[in-house]
């Protein structure tokens, strides 16, 4: 007989569109685990970006369409922007050049950001989209710390350390005879905000102080 090995994944977008578990609460199957975001926090990225650029009135959006998360992600996005005042134009990552021609044709209007949402593609553009943001001047909110460390201006998203830990704990009560069904799928409970200051420079902003004392680190 098969014995089928109990699975606990660790920062899976959307667990239930990728068919790993039933519901968050109720697992149903022989995995648990740690998201990597849930949807509800995307609307700070659009929060930030008004902080960081006071007289933001448009954004490009860089999503993958493809996926649930891209989907989830966008919307709570738009429902943000519409309480803003903020005009969105959504981009779709797969392909590199039409990234590149649509940041280069936005950033010949006046006030304007760019999101970048959590996706693999967002992770295989990631050096593409930073110099685009910097050759353009134009004030970037990432999803996750690397873009920052690698020259990108400001991020917030889950603590991915924390959700490994955590998840540690998880393998251990399953190890002592817990069911991953009876488990239920966690969310981020700490998020982190990252911040460059070289970048800031480079882009001609000067960071509120508010911002910079609620940073969890500060890249100068």
């Amino acid at each position: 007989m098969t014995q089928t090995v109990p699975v606990v994944f660790t920062i899976v977008p959307d667990p239930v569109g990728s068919g790993f578990v039933d519901s968050l609460s109720e697992p149903g199957r022989n995995a648990t685990g740690f998201m990597q975001f849930e949807y509800g926090f995307s609307g700070k990225w659009l929060e930030l970006l008004k902080e960081i650029a006071s007289g933001l009135t448009r954004a490009i959006v860089l999503w993958d369409p493809a996926i649930t998360a891209g989907i989830g992600q966008f919307a709570i996005i738009q429902a943000a922007a519409t309480s803003a005042g903020v005009d969105l134009k959504p981009v779709n990552l797969s392909d590199a050049g039409e990234v590149e021609r649509a940041i280069t044709a936005f950033a010949r209007g006046p006030n304007g950001g760019l999101i970048v949402t959590a996706s693999a593609l967002s992770t295989v553009r990631r050096d593409l989209i930073i110099a685009l943001a910097a050759r353009h001047k134009l004030p970037a909110v990432y999803f996750e710390r690397y873009f920052v460390t690698a020259g990108g201006l400001i991020s917030y998203g889950a603590n991915f350390v924390d959700q490994h830990r955590r998840a540690a704990g998880y393998v251990d009560r399953i190890l002592k005879g817990e069911k991953p069904a009876d488990l239920p799928v966690q969310a981020p409970t700490k998020y982190e905000l990252i911040v460059n200051l070289k970048t800031a420079k480079a882009l001609g902003l000067t960071l509120p102080s508010s911002l910079l004392a609620r940073a969890d680190e500060v890249i100068e």
